[in-house]
């Protein structure tokens, strides 16, 4: 099981389920938790490898997200 708490895996099935790279305004749109706090999962999520930024301000999930979703 992985160490990532319910919203980090809300955050990252919503960018799996987008299914193309994505801000953190559509992240929150798509999971309901405020903006604010989306991008600082985002932060965590980037800094343990689990999404990574393919294009300045938009993310994606990474390889490590695999083991999750």
């Amino acid at each position: 099981m992985s160490d990532l708490n319910e919203n980090e895996l809300k955050v990252l099935k919503a960018f799996d389920e987008y299914g193309k790279p994505a801000g953190p305004k559509v992240i929150a749109e798509e999971t309901g938790i405020p903006k604010d706090e989306v991008s600082k999962i985002i932060k965590n999520l980037k800094k343990d490898d689990y999404i990574m930024s393919p294009k300045r301000c938009y993310y994606a999930p990474g390889d490590k997200a695999k083991n999750v979703l």
